[in-house]
């Protein structure tokens, strides 16, 4: 289900997930961690099918980046990307 260049450039782990679901974890060396979601019951549709959750290295959800104080839902592939590479320039956290 995911198509997205960021297999080649980030530290990626697939989850099983529920019948019509796929999800990634994406683990930065900044201590963040993105949840990448595509599927049914997620924020997206047929052409922005993606969503992503900003998370701590405890997978607890982050609301107070620069980038966004909520789920990013109803994403395209490019701006998957882009919103990885802002997560993977965030400074250090704690």
């Amino acid at each position: 289900m995911f198509k997205l260049a960021l297999l080649k450039k980030y530290k990626v782990e697939v989850f099983e997930s529920e019948v019509g679901m796929a999800r990634v974890r994406i683990i930065f060396n900044n201590g963040y961690v993105a949840s990448l979601i595509s599927g049914q019951r997620v924020f997206s549709d047929s052409i922005s099918p993606y969503e992503i959750a900003i998370m701590d290295k405890n997978e607890k959800l982050v609301y107070d980046t620069p980038i966004t104080d909520d789920v990013l839902g109803y994403l395209t592939e490019n701006q998957v990307l882009d919103y990885l590479e802002e997560i993977s320039n965030l400074p250090e956290r704690d």
